[in-house]
């Protein structure tokens, strides 16, 4: 074993600007050097034999395990007293917390559970439970097993999980009987039946943690309550830690792809683990003994990276929250929570603080709570509009940082790097490009525009350790992020950067809309809205919202004998909700005679866009029927007035 001693963060006291810049120059430079470097903050059963390779990626010889590295060799090193999780659940009215050496017993536990129902290195297991700690277990013990979970997020209707199920082919699949959503109690149960009858693959077992506030009913012989398997296997040895290769895949994360069929983005646990690592101290500013709050969802890559792995990496304390910024009691739970527990550094979404702003718009509560230890609030999810920034800068009295990154990309792109001391930043734009991280903007003919003009955003190649080199079972799709610009990473965003090389993302360049946090298909809303009966043609819009950033919007043209039937837009909306579950947010559908569109039969999703969000719009030339803008811009403002 290679191990290298595990620190506290220390400000170095230099002039921290520059510091971030001799960073980056290093990174895009001399890579090698500057990863390999990185590479010493973790334990190593074999050292890797090199820093990279164009066949074998990072850290190719290496071998290692994550789990190992997240709890093992901190217990080791006499840090087991320390608290490594705290589940905080206004929804149960339930804090617990966890040392290192509890987290470590309970996930070697599952270890255990899993390992008797036959998983090994490789075997794929679906993860579809709620933001409880047995989900951190159960990903901890996975990642100890070397076997590769795929967590999907709590609530996602049952034939996407079929797809996922489908797609991953896992052995075990782990549940809970429900989740608990603000005031609302979902069952989970009876969505992974339905998913198991509508997936063609044969899951072997299932496991059911069971909820005091909801039980579900246990389908024998497939199914096993948890308790009951873990007083079955209670006697077992805790299996040791599995050392796999650098480039073996930790896990399978699921977004939306653009054809209605998800895409498993592939975690490898080398890369994985250094780019963390170097990210909690050198983005963050979080080291051993600090506090960390991610106010995401395991399901989303914001909690693979820093809920479960980033914190637990360097021996920070890390918090599994269960609630809402708002209702889980009140617009005040978030500053509750920071103070509670000694958050140093906060992550959320743009939208968390939209909500909190809304219900709460003088910030009294924040005023009455304060903010604790924290130094500093990070956003991520979606764009940050300035106003958001401001208002949440202003009330709080922190540094307030945007920043980018993507499912694909695993941890951010562009921040300002605050534990470099760089806290340059500009609101509208998520700050500077990381180390790693090499950018342009081109135009459609991969030719670099001028400063300060929009066009593509894409990275240069090979993109930085941590982002995914494949996708599971797909691996022509993972090449076709690559194929449009020669040598770069197509990131799929439209963006600029200005004339002090802060970057600015603007927004999808294709079908994409992220709502809250989750990235979802327009297109594959479509396909959902043109199948129900009575739709002739149909397109599915992002619409600005003050909320959640973005929310779908359905236009429909009825087919003939559908024109009276008032129940059409009802049915839209069922049907997307039923196949996408309510995180669709699909909420409007408009009834109407006819869709703008070029003579050549192209729908003007643009010019819809405009429409909705209430900006100016002209009627281009192109169009077919000059009358079809105004009639689509009447009924879009009866119903606003109505």
């Amino acid at each position: 074993m290679v191990r290298y001693p595990l620190q506290p963060f220390e400000e170095s006291g230099e002039d921290m600007s520059e510091a971030y810049d001799r960073a980056w120059q290093a990174s895009i430079t001399d890579p090698q050097a500057f990863w390999g470097e990185a590479a010493r903050a973790l334990d190593w059963t074999s050292p890797p034999s090199a820093t990279f390779t164009q066949d074998d990626g990072w850290f190719p010889g290496g071998t290692l395990n994550t789990a190992y590295n997240c709890l093992d060799r901190h217990v080791e090193a006499g840090w087991g007293d320390a608290i490594a999780l705290v589940y905080d659940s206004p929804v149960t009215d339930t804090i617990r917390r966890y040392s290192y050496s509890e987290l470590l017993a309970e996930s070697g536990r599952v270890a255990a559970m899993l390992a008797a129902l036959g998983v090994e290195k490789g075997d794929r297991v679906i993860i579809y439970m709620p933001m409880i700690p047995e989900t951190v277990f159960a990903m901890l013990a996975c990642a100890r097993l070397g076997a590769i979970h795929s967590v999907v997020f709590g609530g996602f209707a049952p034939l996407e999980l079929a797809k996922r199920i489908d797609d991953a082919a896992p052995k075990v699949l782990l549940t809970a009987s429900c989740g608990i959503e603000g005031a609302r109690t979902i069952a989970y149960k009876p969505m992974v039946d339905e998913a198991l009858e509508l997936a063609h693959h044969a899951v072997e077992r299932v496991v059911l943690f069971q909820r005091e506030r909801h039980r579900a009913d246990v389908i024998e012989p497939r199914d096993i309550d948890w308790d009951v398997l873990r007083a079955d296997t209670a006697s077992d040895p805790v299996p040791a830690p599995v050392p796999v290769a650098s480039a073996d895949p930790l896990y399978i994360l699921y977004t939306s792809g653009t054809t209605g069929t998800p895409k498993g983005v592939v975690r490898e646990n080398g890369g994985h683990a250094v780019a963390l690592a170097w990210s909690m101290r050198n983005i963050y500013g979080i080291g051993a003994g600090d506090t960390f709050w991610a106010a995401s969802d395991v399901g989303w890559v914001v909690g693979h990276s820093y809920i479960v792995y980033a914190p637990l990496l360097v021996g920070a304390t890390t918090v599994l929250f269960e609630g809402k910024p708002v209702g889980t009691p009140d617009p005040g739970t978030f500053w509750r929570v920071i103070v509670r527990h000694g958050v140093k550094t906060f992550f959320t979404a743009p939208t968390a603080i939209r909500a909190i702003r809304k219900e709460d718009p003088d910030a009294t509560f924040l005023a009455r709570i304060g903010t604790g230890k924290c130094e500093a609030i990070f956003l991520a999810g979606e764009r940050a509009d300035p106003d958001t920034i401001g208002w949440l800068e202003d009330k709080s009295g922190l540094p307030v940082i945007d920043h980018w990154w993507q499912t694909e990309l695993g941890w951010p792109a562009i921040a300002s790097c605050f534990a470099l001391g760089d806290v340059r930043r500009k609101r509208g734009s998520a700050g500077l490009p990381v180390p790693g991280y090499a950018f342009a903007i081109l135009d459609e003919s991969g030719h670099p525009v001028p400063v300060g003009h929009s066009g593509a955003v894409v990275i240069k190649a090979p993109l930085a350790p941590g982002a995914f080199r494949t996708l599971w079972n797909n691996h022509a799709g993972y090449a076709r992020n690559f194929a449009t610009f020669d040598g770069y990473y197509e990131t799929g965003d439209a963006g600029f950067i200005d004339e002090e090389g802060f970057v600015h993302i603007m927004g999808r360049t294709d079908d994409i809309i992220n709502v809250a946090g989750h990235r979802l298909s327009t297109g594959q809303m479509e396909q959902i809205v043109a199948a129900v009966d009575g739709v002739a043609e149909c397109a599915v819009i992002g619409a600005d919202d003050a909320i959640k950033g973005m929310v779908p919007i359905a236009f429909v043209v009825p087919r003939a004998g559908f024109d009276g039937d008032a129940t059409l837009a009802k049915r839209v909306i069922a049907a997307v909700r039923a196949e996408l579950g309510a995180v669709a947010a699909l909420k409007t559908a408009f009834v109407a005679s006819g869709l703008p569109k070029t003579r050549s039969g192209k729908i003007l999703r643009n010019l819809l866009r405009k429409i909705v969000n209430g900006e100016e719009w002209t009627v281009p030339p192109t169009i077919e029927d000059p009358a079809v803008p105004a009639a689509l811009h009447s009924l879009v403002r009866q119903h606003e007035s109505a």
